[in-house]
């Protein structure tokens, strides 16, 4: 069924739901709304963009769409890095921005119901002030809630703490057709059913806008130190991280970077890193209620690191020292994309036993190719990102490069077990990649459950397996 183009009656019904001041059309959208973070993957003008405020606008619209087959595109904040959030059809952009409340921290249940528009810096900003602390810790955190929540994102603390889907309890989500579905709530356990709630965590908006969430907390850590321990080289380094799980060390981060990344990270920042005398870093953080426990931990890491054949290890046990390494780290991507013309990105996941084995294999490419490669990522949990850079290529340069390593990475990936995605999401940027990782059939059950929930798929067309 064709889609149906945006009329000016339409957007005069847009306004009289919501209001005239935030419904956009033609000049007036900004042009952030056709792209996200990698605007490698093109830009897509939506015909209107509509601000909504709560469920209620939510579901109006939803429904009208779905009675006049218009697509809907469901965004957060646009920080994604697949194109999950642009709208390939046109349609209609609904952005959920404004929809940041915190509506309920609940010390009791340990539990925090936020709206999907609230920042991932200010919600843990919100609980931290109760004693309590929310886990997930990707990178952007200028990111929304509900984006986190649609990518199934893990971030930095994943290795302890576990990634998004593990702490949502309750959503509540206006189906394609305009319905308000709840879905779990404040309880712990539930096997009451198939779990809905699993299914639209880490859906891309492909079937359902969420409106509100239920997340899961627990008690802030009272004391965090980080260790730096430089390396020889990459391979040494990440082949120390196997030695650290069988130590029974229990790190709440284990991330790897190397020089190259550390100096156009300082370049951007216009601040320096405190070591950059090696060519390759792991960098380790501990948690815990008192300061003996968190230094014991340290202690005992830094004698695993320096007999695995760590040149040194620096501890960072003060909110400077702490602010100085992990705002090096949180730079890293925005350090790499300014330092380049265009890139693309790569975040697979392989099995922890085989992340020395991918690495090397990188740096391998990164000899054969003549393509700048960069990396980093989260050492613990086999969450590799890396990034392909066009620096002076020509367009058929970088096109034909770029696709030939992106593929090389994807079936290396494969062959050691891994996914495509660890925490970005497939977008439309990866659909073939997926396809190709998952099979036939896995692929028809995708399709299936897509079309139980979507049969006119006319939210985020053309996302995930579509």
């Amino acid at each position: 069924m064709p889609y149906k183009k945006v009329s000016p009656a339409d957007v005069e019904y847009f306004k009289r739901v919501t209001a005239a001041d935030r419904v956009f059309v033609g000049d007036e959208i900004n042009d952030d709304f056709t792209h996200d973070e990698m605007t490698e993957y093109g830009k897509y003008a939506p015909e209107v963009v509509i601000e909504v405020l709560n469920s209620e606008e939510t579901s109006l619209i939803m429904r009208y769409a779905y009675e006049n087959n218009i697509p809907v595109t469901p965004r957060g904040s646009g920080t994604g890095l697949c194109g999950g959030a642009v709208a390939l059809y046109g349609g209609i952009l609904l952005s959920l921005a404004k929809m940041n409340k915190i509506l309920e921290i609940d010390e009791e249940n340990l539990t925090v119901t936020a709206e999907p528009g609230v920042l991932l810096m200010e919600l843990a900003k919100a609980v931290a002030e109760k004693e309590l602390f929310y886990p997930p810790d990707p990178g952007e955190k200028t990111a929304t809630i509900g984006g986190n929540v649609m990518t199934n994102a893990g971030g930095m603390r994943a290795v302890k703490y576990g990634v998004t889907r593990d702490y949502v309890r309750g959503l509540e989500v206006v189906l394609p057709d305009g319905e308000l579905l709840q879905i779990g709530g404040k309880v712990d356990k539930n096997s009451s059913g198939y779990s809905l709630k699993d299914l639209f965590v880490g859906s891309e908006g492909t079937l359902g806008i969420v409106t509100k969430l239920i997340l899961k907390l627990l008690p802030l850590p009272k004391k965090t130190i980080s260790l730096l321990a430089p390396f020889p080289g990459i391979s040494h380094c990440i082949k120390t991280v196997p030695v650290l799980f069988k130590a029974k060390l229990a790190p709440t981060a284990v991330e790897f970077m190397e020089r190259d990344v550390i100096e156009a990270s300082e370049k951007y920042l216009g601040k320096p890193f405190p070591d950059k005398s090696a060519h390759a870093y792991l960098l380790l953080t501990f948690d815990g209620n008192t300061t003996e426990e968190v230094v014991k931990e340290g202690d005992r890491a830094a004698e695993v690191l320096i007999k695995a054949g760590a040149l040194d290890v620096f501890i960072a046990d003060t909110e400077e020292r702490l602010a100085t390494i992990w705002t090096a780290r949180g730079a890293f991507l925005e350090a790499i994309k300014s330092s380049t013309t265009q890139m693309d990105e790569c975040d697979v996941v392989v099995p922890l036993s085989q992340v020395a084995n991918f690495i090397q294999y990188v740096d391998g490419l990164r000899d054969r190719r003549q393509i700048r490669i960069e990396s980093f990522g989260h050492a613990g949990d086999g969450n590799i990102h890396i990034y392909l850079c066009k620096d002076d290529l020509s367009d058929e340069q970088w096109r034909a490069g770029r696709d030939r390593v992106m593929q090389l990475l994807y079936d290396k990936a494969a062959e050691l077990g891994g996914q495509v995605s660890g925490e970005h999401g497939i977008g439309h940027a990866k659909r073939a990649y997926l396809a190709a990782s998952i099979g036939e059939r896995s692929m028809m059950l995708n399709k299936g459950i897509k079309q139980i929930f979507d049969p006119k798929n006319l939210l985020n067309p053309g996302k995930i397996c579509y």
